[in-house]
């Protein structure tokens, strides 16, 4: 009965090995824009969807990606802001800090970076769709769970 038991105690030690994934850090933009509106400025941020293809496809996001070694969160989302729509983007503030963990185990830290001015032609190198949007229709998009807070901020005109 005894090897059972160290068996069985095995299986555990690898299944919950999987649900202890290392935390990845992550940088996302605020690309935003200003504009004249019938009552006042409306400010817009540009929001992209996912791939169909891709884990969590057509869900809406805000672009950035991993930080990687020896990286600091504004090198690395000025760095995927290039790779994903072709902007040198000039890294504004920090305005939100998250961590979530999803379903399957997988937590991130996203550190989320207002971008009000960059160079270049933007285009769309990787995503399903990129659109702006007004803040306040933010909570019509289907976003990244780990996002949720974030947007119903932004929509309620809290953090920007």
């Amino acid at each position: 009965m005894l090897p059972r038991v160290k068996e069985h105690i095995r299986k555990l030690d690898g299944h919950s090995g999987s649900h202890n994934k290392q935390l990845r850090l992550v940088a996302a933009a605020l690309i935003l824009r200003h504009l004249p509106g019938p009552d006042g400025p409306v400010t817009e941020v540009l929001v992209c969807q996912l791939r169909p293809d891709q884990p969590m496809g057509l869900k809406w996001e805000f672009p950035g990606g991993k930080i990687e070694p020896g990286e600091t969160a504004e090198q690395a989302l000025a760095r995927e802001l290039e790779e994903e729509l072709g902007i040198a983007a000039v890294i504004g503030p920090r305005i939100a800090q998250i961590r979530h963990r999803y379903r399957n185990g997988v937590a991130i830290d996203i550190q989320f970076f207002t971008v009000d001015s960059f160079t270049g032609e933007m285009e769309n190198r990787i995503f399903n769709a990129i659109c702006w949007s007004p803040l306040a229709n933010l909570t019509a998009f289907d976003f990244l769970a780990a996002d949720h807070t974030l947007i119903r901020d932004l929509a309620e005109g809290k953090l920007l």
